[in-house]
């Protein structure tokens, strides 16, 4: 077995100069500041929105360090650079939900130029999308509530229906995996059905299309094991990618103003339980279940290799890998590299204008995420020490 230790910082940022090093350490003291991450985010949504020139500020710190370009081409030095350390890359364009059919349509343009990009780039295996990037929220708000659609509604999802399937067919003839986030609770059982649907088509020969299963909610495991006996029983492979979640205190501030019982669990031990043994249970089902350790959670990775070793399960099997977002945990994700391992990072592209509001998620998050700025911290300055020490 290949030993993995994620406290090698020289493995984990060798890809990074003492400049960027600096940069890095800078840009996460100020998002460990919660008054200037909540004051930043609302001045920069101000600022765009009134048009003041803040886009070249924020591409030249935030967006540089958690977004790989504005456009295909300006990825491709990040794709090198990680593929030279064994990582690969999980392309997503990060452009938030839209609202018309010329702007679901231009997604999808997009989309395959991304898998046509992914398809001459063998570290580039996988493409990131969203349903709410092809259709309207309301139309998943409506078929999540079981209702009838209306005429109208009826066309929506049939537009839907055929811009997926170009997408997947164009994946799947690139042997490209295509990985469907997560969203809302309140319209994620409308995803399910259609990623179902979708796997069921494309999943026949090889896991192709993966669903997504966010276990901070408390009903997940459940979904899991239901998930896995319908791939069974209609014979095709189910692909997942597992994550911990996105949209917490959006969920709880919903269920709280609306009312009703909150999906999301009460404390992070138990969602730390829900999400080790979701990886168990793929683990124990590799041959029916290709699956995505997307955490950045050392425990959880290290609980999955250990298993793994314990059950003669080899880490390169195709059917596992991990993921971190780009810009985190490349304490995780190149020592696994290192170590022979299927690794990679998560890396969004777009315009920065219409990346900022992932970026805005994405600092918001790791304030609320207990100890997750410090340990980046701790890690960067502990390189940053190092080789001071070693130059002496």
């Amino acid at each position: 077995m290949s030993t993995v230790s994620f406290d090698d910082t020289a493995v984990a940022f060798a890809g990074k100069d003492d400049q960027e090093l600096q940069k890095s350490a800078w840009l996460f003291r100020i998002m460990s500041n919660s008054a200037i991450v909540d004051i930043g985010s609302h001045i920069t949504k101000l600022a765009l929105q009134i048009g003041l020139p803040v886009q070249s500020i924020l591409k030249a710190t935030i967006y540089e360090h958690f977004c790989g370009g504005e456009d295909l081409t300006e990825t491709i030095p990040t794709v090198e650079a990680l593929a030279s350390h064994n990582v690969s890359t999980i392309l997503d364009y990060g452009v938030e939900a839209k609202a018309s059919d010329e702007e679901f349509d231009k997604n999808v343009e997009e989309q395959l130029r991304a898998i046509e990009f992914a398809d001459a780039n063998p570290s580039v295996p996988y493409v990131s999308c969203k349903i709410t990037g092809y259709a309207p929220f309301s139309l998943l708000e409506k078929i999540n509530t079981g209702a009838q659609l209306d005429p109208e509604e009826l066309e929506m999802l049939s537009r839907l229906r055929d811009r997926l399937s170009k997408i997947c067919e164009a994946a799947s003839k690139s042997d490209v995996a295509l990985y469907v986030d997560a969203e809302e609770s309140w319209i994620q059982d409308a995803i399910d059905g259609i990623v179902d649907e979708l796997m069921a088509t494309w999943n026949q020969q090889k896991p192709s299309v993966f669903n997504t299963i966010q276990f901070y909610r408390h009903d997940r495991l459940d979904f899991l094991r239901k998930a896995h006996e319908k791939a069974r029983e209609n014979g095709y492979f189910l692909g997942l990618k597992l994550v911990r979640g996105a949209y917490m205190e959006k969920e709880n501030d919903r269920a709280e103003t609306l009312g009703y019982t909150s999906p999301i669990h009460k404390t992070k031990e138990a969602v730390d339980l829900d999400f080790d043994e979701g990886l168990m249970y793929c683990l124990a089902h590799i041959k029916e279940i290709a699956f995505c350790a997307a955490t950045h959670n050392e425990n959880s990775c290290r609980l999955l290799v250990e298993t793994a070793h314990a059950n003669n399960v080899d880490l390169r099997h195709p059917h596992i890998h991990f993921a971190q977002l780009y810009g985190m945990s490349d304490h995780i994700s190149f020592n696994l590299a290192k170590a022979g391992f299927n690794a990679s990072k998560y890396v969004p592209y777009g315009p920065v204008r219409d990346v900022v509001p992932y970026l805005i998620r994405r600092a918001q998050e790791n304030r609320s995420v207990a100890g997750q700025v410090s340990r980046e911290l701790r890690l960067i300055q502990s390189e940053i020490d190092r080789r001071g020490t070693s130059e002496d």
